[in-house]
């Protein structure tokens, strides 16, 4: 056993395919290395504790808004047969932003104990109990947060499909900008469902023509085409905004971003709030706008090269 043991995790973005996977359309989504979480596990002789900026403190006095942790960390404990533990966070993922968060922190979490017990962690292994802990935040998750946020390669899913990963081969940059509103995932869904069962035709055109969008996106990051894939993520947004899981405040900085040259730009995760991606040509393009978005009230941005960064 380490003194100490060691785990991380980015975030994710959904690239394309927000709403219509829920429908058995394809989706996109990558880590995000702009944001991270590292957690550290040690031994404690007061029981097992908490340090984090939701929550400092014996486990057992945990909020409700953290039992996923306490389920996971317990599991682990019991399983792996460790000592009593002190378990530290640190993140720069924002919460209910539609970037991962709940899933980086069992991927996090998962980590830290391994290497604190020094047991070898298959991938496996590691999706099982990120998808224990993500059954307990959501209820009922399709995967795709604990798929991207442990992986190290953009994913293409599908509901009930199996999850392959595919090469990023983009010269271009990606601005996340969050608008400071909790995203309404939840809400938003069911609008969508709602809207479904009024009017099935117009629904699921959308959703289908979303579907469309992803696939050629895939092929245009594949081929090094941002021009083409910032016009599909841009018309992505519009298809989204017309089954009313955008808003005011996204619609406003997206005219934004695209006024001041971007690429394309469009909301990203369940809408009605969180965040917003922007796809630009230059670093420099990215961070001219990243400061006019948070002229404009934008709380806060992160960006990533997709061409010059590399996963590995």
């Amino acid at each position: 056993m380490r003194d100490v043991g060691m785990g991380e995790a980015t975030g994710k973005i959904i690239l394309m395919g927000e709403h219509a996977v829920v429908y058995g359309e394809p989706a996109i989504a990558f880590p995000f290395t702009g944001t991270k979480i590292r957690a550290s596990v040690s031994e404690s002789v007061s029981g097992n504790e908490l340090t984090s900026s939701y929550h400092s403190g014996s486990l057992s006095n945990i909020p409700e808004a953290l039992a996923n942790v306490r389920a996971l960390t317990t599991r682990l404990q019991k399983e792996l047969v460790t000592p009593d533990f002190q378990l530290q966070i640190d993140s720069t993922i924002p919460a209910e932003r539609g970037m991962g968060s709940s899933a980086a922190v069992a991927v996090a979490i998962t980590r830290a104990f391994f290497d604190w017990q020094e047991r070898d962690l298959t991938e496996e292994q590691l999706l099982f109990y990120v998808n224990y802990s993500e059954q307990i935040a959501h209820g009922n998750p399709s995967g795709i947060d604990a798929a991207a946020t442990s992986g190290s390669h953009p994913i293409f899913f599908r509901k009930n499909k199996e999850i392959t990963s595919f090469p990023l081969h983009l010269d271009a940059y990606l601005l996340v900008a969050d608008t400071g509103i909790k995203g309404q995932t939840r809400a938003a869904v069911k609008s969508v469902a709602q809207l479904h069962e009024v009017d099935q035709a117009f629904t699921s055109n959308h959703l289908q023509q979303i579907g469309r969008l992803t696939k050629r996106a895939q092929k245009a990051i594949m081929g090094n085409r941002p021009e083409e894939l910032g016009l599909l993520m841009t018309e992505a947004h519009l298809r989204l905004a017309s089954l009313h899981v955008s808003n005011t405040t996204l619609n406003e900085y997206i005219r934004l971003a695209l006024s001041e040259g971007a690429l394309g730009a469009k909301l990203t995760g369940g809408g009605r709030g969180g965040c917003f991606i922007v796809l630009t040509k230059s670093k420099e393009d990215a961070e001219r706008i990243g400061q006019k978005l948070k002229v404009a009230g934008v709380k806060d941005t992160w960006l990533q090269g997709l061409g010059v960064y590399q996963y590995v």
